[in-house]
C-alpha cells in the first residue's frame, strides 16, 4: 500500500504542478535595450501612494451621510487631475500587485508561493531606473525594491514585521507612522546639504506604501468602522505630504502624484482572486504632465459606479494596472522598465502632441524588443522545420509600422502616429502571448495522456487484484513480450534527444516522459484487460449504459458542485432516499430513520452563507455544548461498564471534556479582547496551541474498539476546530461525524451473508492495523457506491463549512485564537488544518467502512483517487487564461482545490490509519487488546 501511495503522491504531484508550466509561466525576457523618451519630461520627481487593498468602490462612494469618504481626493478629482479604476490581475496579492504597478509586468500565479521578501526572478523596475528613489512603509514589499535595484540609490525606511498585528489596538499606525517620517525627512533635509541636493535633481521618486487599510480589512472586513476610517486618515495624510512637498520645493509645478492600490478584497476581507471587488482598485493622478478634470455630459461603461459614486460627469479613465509603469517613466524621463508590458495612457498626459506621439513611440519599440527577444529564443530553441513563426507581425511588417509611425511624427500627424503605435503594441503583445503559450498543446498532450494513462492502470491494478476476472481467460501467464518494452524504451530515448536537441526545462522531460511507463504499466496487464471486456460483454447492454449514465451523473453533479453549493443539498436529500430503494428500509429501520435525519439535516450547511458573515461566538459555544453533552453520555456509559480499564477512559473522556471547556473559553475571551482592541491574550495563545499539540496525541490514549476510537477523535478535533471557527461552521464536523457514524451502521448492513464469511456486530470491532488479508473479498457494484460516498462526502466536508470554490475563500479571523501578527505561511497552515479536519474526520470514518465490509482499504482508496482523478481532468479543461479575471481565478481556483484534495487524500488516509490503528499508554500500561 505504501508504494502506491508515494507513487499516487508522485504522480498527482506532477500532475498539480504542471499548469504552471502550462499555463503560467514567468513572462519575463533579458537582453532587451533601454528605451526612453527623447524629450524633456514634465516632472522632475513622482509621488507613488499605494493604498494596500483599497477597494475603488470604498474611496470614492460618498458616506451614509452624503458626504465624501476621502474629501481631498474628490477635491482632486472635481479641480486638479485625472481619475479612474486601475484594473489588476490575477492573483490579486501584493507582491504581484506592486510587480505590476512599479515594474510594469504581470507576475506569473506560482510566484505568489516563492516569497514575500526575495525576488523569485530578477526584473526590471522604474525604481531601479531612477536616480533616486525613497521608500517608506512595510518591509515585505520595500525590500523586494531595494533588493532588485542596482546601485546604492534607492533607500528603504520600514517598519518592524511585528507591527502588523491584526488584533493590534489602532493599526492605522502602519500608515500615520509612513506620513510622520516622510514629513521628518523633509525636514531633517534642510539641515543636510548632501541630502537636500539629491532631493532637488531631477529622475527621482518617493514610494508610500501605505498597509493599514489592508490590516483593518482583513481584521474587520471592509465594511467595517475601522477600514473606513482608514480611509479618511490616509485621505488626510495625503494632504499633509502634498503640502509638505509643496513647502519644501516652492510650489514649482514640477511634481507628480499618483495614489492608487496594488488589490482590492471582498465583503470577508480577502484577496488573491478575481471578484471584482479584488480587481477593481482606485486610480486618481494630479501634478506635473496630468491632465486637469475634463467636464463631460454622458459616459459608456459595463457598470453602474458612475452613479453609485456621483462621478457621473466627471471623465472616467481607466487603465490597466501596468499601465501606470509607463505613464510614471514617461512624467519623469526615465527609460521605462525593460519588462514593461503596459500601455502608456497618453489621454491623460497634459504635455505637447510631440511628447504623447514620442513617448508611445518609445513605448512600442519598448514592447516590440521584448516581443523579439521572445521570437528569437523560441526559433533557436525549436527544430527549423517545426517551427512556426507568428505571421501578424513578421519583420517586414514590423519595419513598416515603425518607419510609417516615425513619418507620421515629422509630418505632425501625431494622432495618427499614436494610434498606430498603440496597434503595434497591441501585435507585439499578441506576439508574446503567442510564443509564451507556443509549448502549450504539446505539454496539455502529454498531460492528459499521462492522466488516462494513470487512471486506467488504476483500475486495472483493482480490477486484477479484487474481481474474478480471470473464469473465461487462459490461466497461463505470460511474460511481457520484450518487443513492447523495447518500443517504449525507444519511444522514450527518441522523446528525450527531441527535449533535449530543443534545451527544453527539465520539467518538459517529467511531463513527456511520464506517460511511457504508465502506458507500459497498463499494456502489461493484458490478461486484466480481456477479463474486463469479458465480463463486461455477459452485461446486458442496458444495464451497462444505465451504471455508466449513473456514474456520469454522479460526477458531474461533483463537478458542479464547485459551481453551485446546493448541488450538495440536493445531492444529500438523494441520499436520505436510499433506504427505500433497498432492503434497508426494512430490516434496518431504526438506523434508515437516522440516516435520513442527519442527510436532511447535513443538507441544510451548503445552503448557508458563504465565508464572510458576520462572526457569531454563541454558536460556536453551542456547539462546545453539544460536544460536551455528548461525552457526557459517553462517560456515563463508561461508568456503567466493570472492566479494569475504566479508570483510565474515563480520565482521558475527562481531559477531553476540560480540553473542548478551555477552547470554549478561549475562543470568547479572544472575542472579546479583540473587540476591545486589547490585541490577543498571551494565555489564550499559548493554551490554543497546547490544544492543537494534544489533539494529534490525545485520541491515541483511546481504546481501539471502533466507536470509541472514532468518538476520541472527534472531541479532539472538535476542540482545535472551535478555535478555528468563528460561526456556524463549528456545527459542522458534529452534524458530519453523526451522520458519519450511521454511515457505518447502514454499509455493514447493506452487506448480504453471501458477500461475507460472517458479520460481526459493529460495537465488538476494533481497529488493527494488521488485517487478515483472506478478510478481503471480491469487489461489487456496491462498492463503487461506497467510493462515490465518499467523494461526495469530502465534498461536503469542503463546502459545507463555507468555503466556495477559490483561493480567498478563506478567512483570516480563524486564526485569530493562535496568532494576530501577519504571517502568511503559518496563518495559511491553520486555515488548511481546519479545512483537513472534516476530511480527516470523514477519511477516519472511511476506514471503518472497509473494516465493517471487509474491503480492501487499498482498493476502496484506489477507487475514490481515480473519480477524483476524473474531476481534476474535467477542469484541467476548463482552465482558462483568457476572459474576465474573474473566470480566470476561478477555473484556476477549482483545479488547485481539487488536484489539492485528491494529493491530500494520499495524506489524510495515512494520517486516518494512524488515528484509528496506533495506541498509547498511559503511565507505562499495557496495551489492551480485545479478543
Amino acid at each position: 500500500m505504501l508504494l502506491y501511495l508515494i507513487l499516487g503522491l508522485l504522480i498527482h504531484l506532477v500532475f498539480f504542478a504542471s499548469i504552471f508550466d502550462i499555463y503560467f509561466t514567468s513572462p519575463l525576457v533579458h537582453g532587451m535595450t533601454p528605451q526612453f523618451t527623447p524629450l524633456p519630461p514634465p516632472a522632475k520627481r513622482l509621488v507613488l501612494f499605494v493604498a494596500d487593498g483599497l477597494r475603488a468602490d470604498k474611496l470614492y462612494e460618498l458616506d451614509e451621510n452624503g458626504n465624501p469618504r476621502a474629501p481631498f481626493i474628490r477635491n482632486i478629482i472635481m479641480h486638479e487631475g485625472s481619475w479612474g479604476i486601475s484594473h489588476t490581475r490575477v492573483p490579486t496579492e501584493s507582491r504581484p500587485g506592486h510587480v505590476a504597478l512599479i515594474a510594469g509586468f504581470y507576475e506569473d500565479v506560482s510566484a505568489v508561493a516563492k516569497g514575500w521578501k526575495e525576488n523569485p526572478v530578477e526584473f526590471d523596475s522604474l525604481i531601479n531606473e531612477t536616480r533616486h528613489a525613497w521608500c517608506w512603509g512595510s518591509p515585505d514589499i520595500l525590500t523586494m525594491f531595494a533588493k532588485g535595484a542596482s546601485g546604492n540609490h534607492v533607500f528603504a525606511h520600514n517598519y518592524d514585521a511585528y507591527s502588523e498585528d491584526f488584533g493590534a489596538q489602532d493599526v492605522t499606525k502602519l500608515d500615520t507612522w509612513v506620513f510622520d517620517n516622510v514629513k521628518e525627512f523633509f525636514h531633517a533635509a534642510r539641515n543636510n546639504q548632501s541630502l537636500f541636493s539629491k532631493l532637488n535633481e531631477d529622475k527621482i521618486v518617493f514610494f508610500l506604501h501605505l498597509l493599514g487599510i489592508d490590516t483593518n480589512g482583513h481584521a474587520h472586513r471592509p465594511s467595517s468602522r475601522e477600514y473606513l476610517n482608514n480611509i479618511k486618515i490616509v485621505d488626510e495624510g495625503l494632504k499633509e505630504i502634498v503640502s509638505t512637498l509643496k513647502d519644501f520645493y516652492g510650489s514649482d509645478g514640477k511634481t507628480a502624484f499618483i495614489f492608487t492600490a496594488d488589490h482590492g478584497m471582498t465583503d470577508w476581507g480577502s484577496h488573491g482572486a478575481g471578484h471584482p471587488f479584488e480587481t477593481c482598485t482606485p486610480f486618481v493622478t494630479w501634478g506635473a504632465g496630468i491632465k486637469y478634470p475634463q467636464k463631460v455630459l454622458a459616459q459608456k461603461f459595463d457598470d453602474t459606479y458612475l452613479q453609485e459614486w456621483k462621478l457621473e460627469n466627471w471623465k472616467r479613465q481607466d487603465v490597466n494596472q501596468a499601465d501606470v509603469a509607463p505613464l510614471m517613466a514617461a512624467l519623469i524621463g526615465v527609460p521605462f522598465p525593460l519588462n514593461s508590458v503596459g500601455t502608456l495612457p497618453v489621454d491623460i498626459l497634459n504635455s505637447t502632441d510631440l511628447f504623447k506621439a514620442e513617448s508611445m513611440f518609445t513605448n512600442a519599440v519598448q514592447i516590440l524588443e521584448q516581443f523579439k527577444v521572445k521570437m528569437t529564443q523560441k526559433k533557436e530553441a525549436t527544430l527549423p522545420f517545426l517551427f512556426t513563426p507568428f505571421n501578424l507581425l513578421s519583420d517586414s511588417k514590423q519595419i513598416n509600422i515603425l518607419r510609417k509611425a516615425r513619418s507620421y511624427i515629422k509630418q505632425k500627424k501625431y494622432d495618427e502616429a499614436v494610434s498606430l503605435c498603440k496597434e503595434l503594441i497591441n501585435l507585439s503583445l499578441k506576439g508574446l502571448s503567442y510564443y509564451h503559450t507556443y509549448d502549450r498543446f504539446f505539454l496539455a498532450f502529454n498531460v492528459v495522456l499521462g492522466f488516462v494513462g494513470w487512471t486506467s492502470y488504476v483500475s486495472l491494478l483493482i480490477i486484477k487484484s479484487h474481481c474474478s476476472l480471470n473464469r473465461g481467460v487462459s490461466k497461463e501467464v505470460k511474460k511481457p513480450s520484450h518487443l513492447l518494452s523495447c518500443s517504449f524504451v525507444a519511444v522514450g530515448v527518441l522523446l528525450a534527444l527531441f527535449l533535449l536537441i530543443q534545451a527544453c526545462p527539465w520539467t518538459y522531460y517529467i511531463y513527456c516522459l511520464l506517460p511511457l511507463p504508465v502506458w507500459y504499466a497498463v499494456l502489461r496487464e493484458f490478461p486484466a484487460i480481456q477479463g474486463l471486456v469479458t465480463l463486461l460483454l455477459t452485461f446486458p447492454p442496458s444495464h451497462f449504459v444505465g451504471y455508466l449514465l449513473l456514474f456520469i451523473l454522479g460526477v458531474e453533479v461533483l463537478v458542479l458542485s464547485f459551481f453551485y453549493r446546493y448541488m450538495l443539498t440536493a445531492g444529500l436529500i438523494a441520499f436520505a432516499g436510499w433506504p427505500f430503494i433497498t432492503p434497508l428500509w426494512t430490516q434496518a429501520k431504526s438506523t434508515s430513520l437516522s440516516w435520513i435525519f442527519f442527510c436532511l439535516l447535513l443538507a441544510v450547511f451548503p445552503l448557508m452563507p458563504v465565508v464572510g458573515r458576520k462572526p457569531n461566538i454563541f454558536l460556536v459555544v453551542g456547539a462546545g455544548l453539544l460536544v460536551l453533552l455528548l461525552s457526557l453520555f459517553v462517560v456515563i456509559s463508561v461508568l456503567k461498564r466493570k472492566d479494569s480499564f475504566v479508570n483510565e477512559e474515563l480520565v482521558l473522556h475527562l481531559l477531553q471534556m476540560l480540553s473542548t471547556v478551555l477552547s470554549m473559553c478561549v475562543v470568547y475571551g479572544t472575542h472579546n479582547s479583540l473587540l476591545k482592541k486589547q490585541g490577543l491574550p498571551l494565555i489564550n495563545q499559548v493554551v490554543s496551541w497546547i490544544i492543537l499539540a494534544s489533539s494529534f496525541i490525545v485520541p491515541l490514549l483511546s481504546p481501539l474498539i471502533l466507536f470509541d476510537r472514532l468518538f476520541s477523535i472527534l472531541v479532539s478535533s472538535m476542540s482545535t476546530y472551535l478555535l478555528l471557527s468563528t460561526g456556524y461552521e463549528a456545527l459542522f464536523p458534529l452534524v458530519l461525524s453523526c451522520l458519519m457514524f450511521v454511515w457505518i451502521h447502514m454499509e455493514q448492513e447493506t452487506l448480504p451473508q453471501s458477500v461475507v464469511s460472517y458479520k460481526q456486530k459493529v460495537s465488538s470491532i476494533q481497529f488493527t492495523y494488521n488485517t487478515d488479508i483472506t478478510q478481503f473479498r471480491d469487489l461489487y457494484l456496491d462498492d463503487i457506491r461506497r467510493a462515490f460516498f465518499l467523494v461526495f462526502f469530502l465534498m461536503t466536508a469542503f463546502f459545507g463549512t463555507g468555503n466556495i470554490a477559490s483561493v480567498n475563500s478563506f478567512d483570516l479571523a480563524s486564526v485569530y485564537c493562535f496568532l494576530t501578527v501577519f504571517s502568511p505561511y503559518m496563518m495559511g497552515a491553520l486555515m488548511m488544518w481546519k479545512i483537513l479536519i472534516p476530511f480527516a474526520l470523514v477519511m477516519c470514518a472511511f476506514e471503518a467502512v472497509q473494516l465493517t465490509t471487509q474491503l480492501s482499504s487499498k482498493s476502496l482508496f484506489l477507487m475514490v483517487i481515480n473519480i477524483s482523478d476524473i474531476m481534476a481532468l474535467h477542469f484541467f479543461f476548463l482552465i482558462k487564461d483568457y476572459g474576465s479575471w474573474l473566470d480566470i481565478g476561478t477555473s484556476i481556483s477549482h483545479y488547485v482545490i481539487v488536484m489539492s484534495m485528491t494529493i491530500f487524500l494520499v495524506f489524510l488516509n495515512g494520517l486516518a490509519q494512524m488515528l484509528t490503528t496506533k495506541k498509547l499508554t498511559l503511565c507505562g500500561r499495557p496495551k489492551s487488546h480485545l479478543i
